[in-house]
């Protein structure tokens, strides 16, 4: 089958995090799904440098970009949203379950008075079931909570879907579900709502972790989640799932930036207003987590 659309992956290896610019090959138009923003922590500076290796492609590709698109809050990286919207004047769009994530985290971080927990740092808060056209394309959101209770995948003409956290590459397994929020059961329950697309459908993962003999892959299919998954293949029931996942969480170490990606991410990837004196800070609650 033909294929209206094109998608280009890009690895952040610091996070092991795909980011997606895909366009309707037609129209041009374009929207960039998990953008990362670079940052060391032990400087506390931020870079664009992989924002901007996105942009040189968009650009030498003369796309239009519409959108950037976010799975959902993200743990692992800082989000480069803002870099787009600036650059483009790109929309950002996010799950209308962001509220609850914002909520929790700013009572967690005391965060300014001034930060509402409403969802207005987004463009737009998608449903499920929601519809968002890209030229001649039609991207429609299925909420799958779990890991978050945010999170969203975009299925792009009913032949491709892009899942977020949900599931990583079948000899991976699946996502986390100890963050404020997370279900496993949800998530069983999600994943068994993208594993009912069809066969063939695109699966494209946010991260990959891949065991060692192994390079970095971002696409699999539905029918290769559902047959070889080694967390949620078809033979494994919802028990047994729920059994493994939080047996599996409780061994997990947070993820390296967790604490400064959170604060970026509820605001849309925007910084933090300045103190009195000019500089921005992010918070590390102590005994918190």
């Amino acid at each position: 089958m033909t294929m209206p659309f094109h998608v280009e992956a890009f690895l952040d290896n610091d996070s092991e995090t795909f980011t997606y610019v895909v366009h309707d090959i037609e129209t041009r138009e374009a929207a960039v799904i998990d953008p990362v923003l670079d940052f060391d922590y032990k400087s506390g500076r931020t870079s664009s440098h992989s924002a901007q290796q996105i942009a040189d492609y968009i650009d030498a590709e003369q796309l239009s970009v519409q959108w950037v698109l976010e799975t959902h809050a993200h743990a692992d990286h800082l989000s480069a949203a803002p870099f787009f919207k600036q650059r483009y004047a790109a929309k950002i769009g996010i799950g209308e379950h962001i509220t609850e994530v914002q909520k929790t985290f700013k009572t967690l971080f005391n965060l300014e008075k001034a930060f509402l927990p409403n969802g207005a740092q987004f463009d737009r808060l998608f449903k499920d079931d929601d519809q968002l056209t890209l030229g001649n394309l039609t991207f429609r959101v299925v909420h799958t909570p779990g890991h978050t209770p945010a999170d969203l995948a975009y299925v792009l003409n009913e032949q491709a879907v892009f899942v977020g956290d949900t599931m990583f590459m079948p000899d991976v397994g699946t996502a986390r579900c100890d963050f404020p929020g997370g279900s496993a059961g949800q998530l069983y329950d999600s994943i068994q709502k993208l594993l009912s697309l069809p066969d063939s459908t695109d699966i494209y993962i946010c991260h990959d972790y891949p065991p060692k003999g192994r390079q970095h892959e971002c696409k699999t299919t539905v029918k290769a989640q559902r047959e070889n998954n080694i967390h949620v293949k078809q033979e494994i029931t919802r028990d047994q799932f729920i059994s493994m996942r939080e047996s599996r969480d409780a061994t997990l170490d947070m993820p390296r930036l967790i604490l400064p990606a959170i604060q970026l991410n509820i605001r849309a990837g925007d910084l933090p207003p300045a103190d009195d004196n000019g500089t921005r800070y992010l918070k590390i609650p102590i005994n918190a987590l």
